[in-house]
């Protein structure tokens, strides 16, 4: 079992959800991300560790933004691989890595898995690789023990979301709107009835992504019958706010995640 499948077990054998918290590997500057994986462990059961990169074409402006202040910063891939591998020798918090098709691609597949793998990543998200383009990537995956975590979106047709919960493992990224990411006032009308189809096809848990960024957001996800929320705008948001004052920028952190956290419980449980 992975890292990531025990975390999903041991959260329902307490009856919760997961918190699924992303950064931006890098931002502001490398030597933070290991401190800001630190404070968020503290209540996320899952941390995303984002891979800076020029175009990053399902982020809203928050992202890029962090993207661009990353890539300033001088952040490669082999940077977060580094980052990992510090993060590793302290934290056994399932990492998941979010990085774009080109950086993979560039690399090599399986040197590119095999070495993140050998750094302590335990998943990897690519949000440009349909499914029907991933087969070397899920043999690399499945190779070198690593889930692949494909995304499910509202206009996923039938076919394809069985070819994608066939694919997927660790747990399954549920895009709940369609755009980009970003922090919003209100959750999509269309969380509600897209879980409970994709519940109908899944075997793996469901997260919710996009859009999510308060705790009345993840308490409605799972309270629909989602596995776990992702939460990235929100804490990228306060890591901008705070690039001058680490203190500061952690406190907040930690405030956010807490109270992220604690409307995690399933109901009834």
């Amino acid at each position: 079992m992975s890292r990531i499948a025990a975390k999903f077990e041991e959260l329902k054998q307490k009856g919760e959800g997961a918190l699924i918290a992303f950064v931006t590997a890098g931002d502001p500057k490398p030597e933070f991300t290991p401190k800001i994986v630190e404070t968020l462990a503290k209540h996320a059961d899952i941390v995303e560790l984002g891979i800076p990169f020029s175009d990053p074409i399902a982020d809203g402006p928050t992202i890029q933004m962090a993207a661009d202040r990353a890539l300033a910063s001088g952040t490669t891939p082999e940077t977060v691989r580094e980052i990992i591998k510090k993060i590793r020798g302290t934290n056994d918090v399932p990492l998941v890595v979010l990085t774009y098709y080109n950086i993979v691609l560039k690399r090599g597949v399986d040197d590119f898995i095999k070495s993140f793998a050998a750094a302590g990543m335990d998943g990897i998200i690519v949000p440009d690789l349909p499914v029907e383009e991933a087969g070397e990537l899920l043999k690399a995956t499945k190779r070198h023990g690593v889930d692949l975590v494909l995304l499910v979106a509202p206009t996923t047709t039938p076919e394809r979301l069985k070819r994608i919960c066939e694919a997927s493992s660790g747990f399954l990224y549920l895009v709940s709107l369609l755009g980009v990411t970003g922090a919003r006032e209100n959750l999509s009308e269309l969380v509600r009835p897209l879980i409970a189809d994709v519940q109908r096809v899944s075997r793996v848990p469901i997260a919710v992504g996009f859009g999510i960024s308060k705790p009345e957001h993840v308490a409605e996800v799972i309270k629909c019958g989602a596995g776990g929320a992702i939460v990235g705008s929100a804490f990228v948001n306060v890591i901008a706010k705070n690039q001058g004052n680490e203190r500061q920028m952690l406190k907040e952190l930690d405030t956010l995640g807490k109270s992220l956290k604690a409307v995690t419980r399933f109901e009834g449980a």
